[in-house]
Formats: structure tokens, C-alpha cells, sequence
């Protein structure tokens, strides 16, 4: 760690409002810590859904005994918040650094591991190399350890450190995926060199050292380069949309590939008449085939989950068969939630006090949803879904799994398939390092839920990585669902 202080103390000046180096003292840290478990004990909905509440009292007493010095907020949260808040194995329930920290990270320069590596299983391949590009170590190659660690290892020990619904893992290696070096540098901290085992293309184990990777001023002309590209207001918008969702024809094949990667970004409205005018194209062009990507969607607004189920699903539904609140106010505690006044009256108006003693949310409850007459879709659909469908779709699949026109396809979903957390999910502000921990106040068992509670949604038809997928960048999900699709049209047109 030594060497993240010093290359921040010789950027410090970059950003004059914050301050990486400075310690927060044992009982500055420790009165943000007791806070936080305070808030958890008393308003978190589903803290001892997978942790007993005496294995929680130890973890929680394991992480106040580990603040023994005066840290760092970066020290404070990986060192300590992280390890606590994955005992509670709830997707929802992250940290994150402050504000200062955020902006101020965007001003440096800061070392890290050299490669970037995709990540499942216990397998581990490149995708990038950021270090010199005449290295011998290439995209597609295997890494088998890390400074003496193995693998299995790395990433069973980063995954200590991150938030999970139950033990559906798989997000998690997405996450990991998504950017390798800025977790093995906050988990295992910074070496001026990486000493890094990997299998070469006679397949023999070898090991080479490696320098850290130190962003420069090649990296930033590239990236003036790139942006100086200009594009009009209406091109920025159109992409900035398409982000979020799109729909495609695919005539060769009769199939329409609808692509949501969210279900609240980009506006409610605009998203709702987006759904609607897709089932009416789809309808209009006679497509017998969806292929539906919900792999980027992280859930969102559950009206439009909702709105999208009743095109698709054959048969009345409801949201979820419990949906309740641990209390119908943040109190005492308020002040120190997001929006918290606000959250107290949704509280208070939403939900109604149980012979449980939990405040239900009863019209998710109690509601049901009837499937769409006009635009409904009848023809086949194919649900791609990965580690990163979360949340409200989750829900969906939940609500479509089983039904006889519909299959998931890809790999278990990184939401909870009995139920998760959510509903409103706004910060909680520690108040001497600023940190920020998200809090859940609704706990959703998912409507008609399956028995087993723990994992993701799983798909009906699995297709995991490989090793050839990522050296050829081949979207395997999609391509294999497209022939499945290609060779049923071959059947029935002979």
C-alpha cells in the first residue's frame, strides 16, 4: 500500500478539496462503523436471510476489533466495510467511496496490475494487455497465478470482498471481468512488479515479471484523439439511447432482437413507449421470433418489468407473494439516509403494519397483472441472461421461466430466483469518511418462488464461456442462439 500513498501524495495537488492520504482515527472510524451496524441491525431488511444473526454479531464484532489504527478512507472500505457488508449476501448492499474520493480519482494517474482478464470458474484469460504491446503475454493466453497466488485463489479471495444475492456468484465474475486491475489493486493492494505464471502456446507453464501499468501521456492523446471526434446532438442522443435499449430485424431468420439493458435510464415514459411501439412493429412485421437481451440489465423501475411481462407472459401474474419493510420509518436515523424524508413518507403512505410486524407494500402483494391483449407476442422468445440480470429482471424471468414459448438462455442470473432486496434503495452517508453504503428497504420473495432460496435464476439452456469465445471475441450466447432459431425456421419449411 505504501505505493499507492506515495503516487498520491505526488498528485495531491491535482485536486485540492480531498485529501487520500489523510487518517481518520480509531474513534472516528469506529463511530462511523457502529453507526452503520446500527442502521443494518435496525432497518435492513433481510440481514439474517443467509447469515444467522449470531454469525453476524460475529462478523460485526470481528470488523469493530479489526480497527485497531488510524486508516484511510480507501483502507477503511476495502479493508474493513467490504469483508462485513459480503456477509450479508444481499446484491444490494454495496459501499462505495465518497464523493471527494470519486472526483479526485478522476484527476490522477494511479498504478495497477498490467492485464486485463476475464474471469469464471476457476479459469482466468486475457483480454488486454496494458503494459508494452510487444509483451509476450497476448490475448487468449491462461494466467495460473498471481505473485505466487493461484487462481482459484485470486479469485475466491476477491470474491470476500464483494456483494452477492445469496450465493449466485456469477455477477461476480462479470464484475471482476469488467475491470480486473482496479480490484486486484484495491483487494491486494499495488507492486512496483507482478510476478505472473500463464500457459503458452505449447501449452507449458511459464512465468514472466511484469511492471505495473502507470497511465501515461500516450493513454490521454489517445483519448483527446478519440474524443475529438465530433458528432451531432442528435447522433449523441440516438447513442445514448441505443445504451439503453434497442431494437433490431433480423429478416433472415424472422426474429426481432430487443435489447434492454436497464428498466429505469433514459426516462420512464420514453422507455414505456419504446416497449409498446417494439410489440407493435414486431406485430406488424409478423416476427415469429424474439431474442430478448436482459445480460447488462441491472433491473430498475418494476412498472416497466411489469409492462414488459403482460406482452410476453400467457397468464395473470403478481410482482411478488411477500414485499415488507423491517419499519415504516427511518428513525432515528434519518439524517443520515438519502432523501431520507422523503423515504419516511413513502414508508408512511405505502405500506401498511402486519400481524408480522413488518410494513407490507400490499399492492405488489395483492395486485394482479393481466398479459396484453393487443401486440401480445405468441411466437417463440429466447431470454439471454448472465450475471449482470439483476433485480427487476430477475423478477421477469422469474415470471416467464417455465411458460412453453419462452427459454433462458446464457447463464444464472446475478439476482436472487427466490427473492432479493430493493424497491427503494438510497444511500447511507457515514459521516466522518463520507463513505457510502446502499440500503435496501424492501425485501421481495418473488411471486409463486421456488423452494430453494440462494441461487439465480438459472437458464434453461446453458452456454457458459470458453476459452475460444474470448480470444475470438465471439458473442456465444447470441451466435448459438441465433442457429437454434435459424435451424427450427429449416424444419418448418420442410
Amino acid at each position: 500500500m505504501a505505493i499507492i500513498i506515495a503516487v498520491f501524495t505526488s498528485c495531491a495537488v491535482s485536486h485540492k478539496n480531498y485529501d487520500p492520504n489523510k487518517k481518520f482515527s480509531v474513534q472516528q472510524l469506529q463511530r462511523d462503523y457502529t453507526l452503520l451496524r446500527n442502521i443494518l441491525e435496525k432497518k435492513h431488511p433481510s440481514l439474517y436471510w443467509y447469515t444467522p444473526k449470531d454469525s453476524m454479531d460475529y462478523f460485526f464484532d470481528k470488523g469493530y476489533k479489526s480497527i485497531t489504527d488510524s486508516m484511510t478512507e480507501l483502507q477503511f472500505g476495502w479493508n474493513v466495510l467490504a469483508p462485513l457488508i459480503n456477509k450479508i449476501h444481499c446484491g444490494h448492499t454495496s459501499f462505495s467511496m465518497s464523493k471527494g474520493w470519486n472526483k479526485f480519482e478522476k484527476t490522477v494517474r494511479i498504478p495497477s496490475f498490467p492485464l486485463l482478464i476475464k474471469v469464471w470458474g476457476d479459469t482466468m484469460i486475457v483480454t488486454g494487455n496494458l503494459g508494452a504491446k510487444d509483451s509476450i503475454i497476448k490475448k487468449g493466453m491462461l494466467i495460473t497465478s498471481i505473485n505466487g497466488v493461484s487462481n482459484h485463489d485470486i479469485i475466491h479471495q476477491m470474491f470476500d470482498y464483494l456483494p452477492e444475492d445469496g450465493y449466485a456468484d456469477n455477477v461476480n465474475y462479470i464484475r471482476i471481468s469488467s475491470n480486473f486491475p482496479l480490484y486486484h489493486r484495491n483487494i491486494f493492494g499495488i507492486y512496483q512488479n507482478y510476478s505472473v505464471g500463464y500457459i503458452d502456446s505449447a501449452g507449458d507453464e511459464k512465468r514472466i515479471v511484469l511492471p505495473m501499468f502507470v497511465p501515461g501521456s500516450d493513454s490521454a492523446k489517445e483519448k483527446k484523439s478519440v474524443s475529438s471526434v465530433k458528432i451531432s446532438n442528435h447522433q449523441q442522443h440516438k447513442q445514448f439511447i441505443e445504451g439503453y435499449r434497442s431494437l433490431a430485424i433480423d429478416s433472415s431468420i424472422n426474429t426481432a432482437i430487443i435489447t434492454l439493458n436497464t428498466f429505469s435510464k433514459g426516462g420512464r415514459r420514453h422507455l414505456h413507449c419504446f416497449i409498446k411501439r417494439s410489440f407493435k412493429t414486431i406485430k406488424k412485421k409478423h416476427i415469429q421470433n424474439i431474442i430478448l437481451d436482459l445480460r447488462g440489465n441491472g433491473g430498475g423501475d418494476i412498472d416497466m418489468f411489469v409492462l414488459l411481462t403482460k406482452y410476453l407472459r400467457n397468464t395473470p401474474f403478481k410482482v411478488a407473494d411477500s414485499v415488507y419493510a423491517p419499519s415504516k420509518t427511518l428513525n432515528p436515523y434519518t439524517k443520515y439516509i438519502k432523501q431520507g424524508f422523503l423515504n419516511n413518507l413513502g414508508l408512511f403512505f405505502l405500506t401498511k403494519k402486519h400481524q408480522d410486524g413488518k410494513a407490507h407494500y400490499g399492492y405488489w402483494e395483492r395486485h394482479l397483472f393481466k398479459p396484453k391483449i393487443k401486440d401480445h407476442f405468441d411466437g417463440k422468445t429466447y431470454v439471454l441472461i448472465n450475471g449482470p440480470t439483476f433485480s427487476a429482471s430477475t423478477l421477469f424471468c422469474n415470471e416467464v421461466k417455465g411458460q412453453s414459448n419462452i427459454k433462458l438462455v446464457g447463464e444464472e442470473t446475478g439476482g436472487g430466483w427466490y427473492g432479493n432486496d430493493g424497491i427503494m434503495i438510497p444511500d447511507i452517508t457515514l459521516p466522518e469518511t463520507k463513505i457510502r453504503v446502499r440500503l435496501p428497504l424492501f425485501r421481495i420473495v418473488q411471486y409463486q418462488h421456488i423452494a430453494l432460496k440462494g441461487t439465480g435464476v438459472l437458464p434453461d439452456i446453458s452456454i457458459p464461456p470458453t476459452a475460444e469465445g474470448v480470444r475470438n471475441s465471439i458473442d456465444r450466447k447470441m451466435e448459438i442462439t441465433k442457429n437454434i432459431i435459424k435451424n427450427d425456421e429449416l424444419n418448418k419449411a420442410q
